[in-house]
């Protein structure tokens, strides 16, 4: 038998994504690398394992479905040998299956990823960026190890480990006359049209500020992508509530948001760690807390602004 875990490895990123191209940037492996590993195992198993659609990228037959479940165990056995490995011989190595709430994993999963594995040569980070329900199941499933999300919703049976505090802001676009402000209060904001972040849990946290404030908000859309809504603000059709901070003021289109304090007593979010409380962190998890706990803080969130308060509100000047 000549089948490699390598093989399998491209093949189960390619059952996943759906398409060569998609495979290909996940596991950060050139499309005719994956494309000849499949060849080798559909050849050395004698059975097609995909329906090549060019139009509609690939789907499995039924013996590529049966070949996914067991190729999956196959992989998890052979991460169990690195895992006792590591823990045997005290070296952190092996791959970490990481999780990352989207709404700031394009801020902060590069950093975290790139300088725990430049601390740790012999780690693997394989991502996963979705929802916090997506988050929390894929934990409870142990397909996560570990993952950075926020506090809002913490079953029990999971623990959450807190390394910053994000507070809510206002951002604005730079042409908006409100650019001009250091403050504004949720009172003062609610005639303007405001374009809500429409995902679990952070749509319902928003609404609950305005709801403690006594506020009925202006929503004029509901979207769920924040670059959306960024490049929306940033054309001046609305203002939005966030708790990022990006080092990167420009929406995709180029035009420039500014962002303000939100006057008052508000719940910051928090982001931390996620985990399967039942589940005896791995050498491998530990470190990678280790450094988390290292790495971030209220004072330092990877590819964002430190979130500090502003100064109170200033009035316009003609």
């Amino acid at each position: 038998m000549r089948i490699t875990l390598r093989q399998l490895e491209y093949f189960i990123a390619a059952a996943e994504a759906g398409s060569i191209a998609l495979a290909s940037a996940r596991i950060r492996v050139s499309p005719p690398s994956v494309s000849t590993a499949i060849s080798q195992l559909e050849t050395e198993l004698g059975a097609q394992l995909f329906l090549r659609r060019h139009a509609q990228g690939l789907s499995l037959t039924p013996a590529g479905q049966k070949l996914l479940v067991e190729a999956k165990a196959v992989i998890g056995q052979a991460q169990t040998l690195y895992t006792a490995a590591s823990e045997a011989t005290g070296q952190v190595s092996g791959a970490l299956s990481l999780g990352c709430l989207l709404t700031f994993a394009p801020m902060v999963l590069p950093e975290v990823s790139q300088s725990f594995q430049a601390a740790y040569p012999g780690v693997t980070i394989r991502p996963t960026v979705s929802d916090h329900q997506t988050l929390l199941a894929r934990l409870e499933r142990a397909e996560l190890d570990i993952a950075l999300s926020y506090d809002l919703l913490v079953p029990e049976g999971f623990e959450f480990t807190p390394l910053a505090e994000l507070p809510p802001h206002v951002q604005v676009a730079e042409t908006d006359p409100l650019a001009q402000l250091t403050a504004i209060s949720l009172e003062e904001l609610a005639d303007q049209p405001f374009i809500l972040l429409d995902l679990p849990l952070s749509r319902d946290y928003f609404l609950a500020l305005f709801a403690a404030a006594g506020v009925t908000p202006n929503i004029i859309a509901q979207i769920q992508h924040l670059d959306v809504i960024r490049t929306m603000v940033a054309s001046r059709y609305g203002y939005t509530l966030a708790n990022v901070r990006p080092r990167n003021k420009a929406a995709l289109d180029g035009r420039r948001l500014v962002s303000l304090r939100l006057a008052g007593d508000h719940r910051p979010m928090r982001l931390g760690l996620l985990s399967a409380g039942q589940r005896v962190p791995t050498r491998l998890v530990q470190a990678f807390e280790a450094h988390c706990r290292q790495l971030i803080s209220s004072s330092y969130v990877p590819g964002m602004d430190a979130p500090v308060l502003m100064p109170r509100r200033r009035d316009v000047t003609n």
